[in-house]
């Protein structure tokens, strides 16, 4: 007890004596710059597994998709059917040293509930070699954690949120260009257009489009452009004429409207009908075959990051989609396509080892594809840059050669505009 007390009797002499403990350092300011910058440095697997000799006794080469595999399903289906055609391709080729692949599907329409058991059997009872997947952002993050304990490559063929990649999972490449890729391109249309004039943003609740409603956001404050008003809507509501008959209250010469395919399509349609003759900007979702198939007319003329040109993709690609399923693939097709090719070449490239097969998919970039060209980044994301968009005759088109102005602005300023944004290589966060 005696010697306790003189430990404390210490302690508080020198919290109380400055000549006793030493003058204390004067506190220092807290940097407002973060600590770790993420893409700064390469996202890269160094453990175990290369040594691992392939197995003898395949039959057929597995490769998982996380995804719905109901041709009909509205988000899923054409992604599907684009990845069925590149395993079939590859087969008609001779498949995998003269073995066959297969895709082997698992989804839920709840896929953190009964999807993430799917995914897991995927992994650990169908013994696939790599995954396509998913559909979306949240779809994509969940199976990025699967893949991550499982030491397995995992190919996103339609998320474009940037944070998938910032997690730093050595196996998870993104093919679609990110949010922070797109975002500034069309701040700069909006910029080009409007000016000093006035605009307003709509957007979805729910997770894709709020993440690129937020780097939208980061994109205009860059820009000083202050949108009048920001109305937010409910995923899926069903009746957006008050919202609409609000916008064309508020005097604006233009509408970002950012949500996914469907809702974006209800909103373009209500604003038209409610008078609305401004320009309509909007975003990626708007590439989307179900935005145009449900817009109808009001579609044509809407501004929008492109991420699959069909007029400048391989003719090939596109009338083989268009003969077999009747119509032409989006950039969400085109991606899942890609997405499957591209692991076929890396087991092609490091046979078939899980861990060989994420350095070929690494290595292969830059890599070009239907869809465009992919090059990593250091997260695995693809750092191409994007070009806009509009709806030309039901279908989505350049915007630097569209002959129509529908959107209000010669088409000279809308070049310069892109231009701009693509040579400043500006992919910020």
């Amino acid at each position: 007890m005696a010697r306790r007390a003189v430990v404390v009797c210490l302690a508080v002499a020198c919290l109380c004596c400055p000549a006793a403990a030493g003058e204390a350092p004067p506190l220092q300011r807290a940097s407002s710059e973060p600590f770790f910058h993420a893409r700064s440095r390469q996202a890269d697997y160094a453990g175990p597994g290369r040594r691992t000799p392939a197995p003898e006794d395949v039959e057929e080469v597995r490769i998982g998709y996380f995804g719905p595999n109901d041709p009909s399903h509205p988000d899923g289906g054409d992604m599907w059917r684009a990845a069925k055609l590149a395993v079939d391709e590859a087969n008609q080729r001779g498949g995998y040293r003269g073995k066959p692949y297969r895709l082997v599907a698992g989804w839920s329409d709840n896929p953190w509930g009964t999807g993430v058991a799917r995914l897991t059997r995927m992994v650990y009872d169908d013994k696939v070699w790599a995954i396509v997947g998913g559909i979306d952002g949240p779809s994509t993050h969940l199976a990025e954690q699967v893949v991550a304990k499982a030491r397995l490559t995992l190919v996103g063929p339609a998320s474009t949120d940037k944070t998938v990649n910032l997690a730093n999972v050595p196996w998870m490449f993104s093919m679609v260009p990110g949010d922070h890729l797109q975002a500034p391109v069309l701040a700069a249309a909006v910029a080009a257009r409007v000016g000093k004039g006035k605009f307003l943003l709509v957007s979805a609740d729910d997770h894709d489009p709020h993440l690129f409603a937020v780097e939208l956001g980061r994109c205009f404050a860059e820009r000083k452009l202050v949108p009048r008003y920001h109305f937010e809507h409910r995923r899926g509501a069903a009746d957006l004429g008050e919202l609409a008959a609000r916008v064309v209250g508020a005097d604006v010469q233009a509408v970002v409207a950012v949500a996914g395919a469907r809702d974006s399509a209800r909103l373009v349609a209500a604003l038209r009908e409610a008078g609305f003759r401004g320009t309509i900007f909007g975003g990626p979702a708007m590439g989307r075959h179900a935005f145009a198939q449900a817009a109808q007319a009001a579609a044509e003329g809407v501004v929008f990051p492109l991420l699959f040109d069909s007029q400048a993709a391989p003719r090939q690609f596109v009338a083989t989609f268009q003969d077999r399923f009747g119509r032409s693939p989006d950039y969400a097709a085109a991606h899942a396509y890609d997405a499957v090719r591209l692991l076929i070449d890396a087991m092609d490239k490091a046979g078939l080892n899980r861990a060989r097969i994420r350095d070929a998919v690494r290595e292969l970039s830059p890599w070009s594809g239907v869809s465009a060209e992919v090059k990593w980044d250091s997260l695995g994301g693809n750092a191409r840059a994007v070009g806009l968009g509009t709806i030309r005759d039901g279908r989505p088109a350049s915007l630097a050669e569209s002959e129509d102005a529908s959107a209000g602005l010669p088409q000279d300023q809308w070049g310069t505009a892109m231009g701009k944004e693509a040579a400043s290589g500006r992919s910020p966060r």
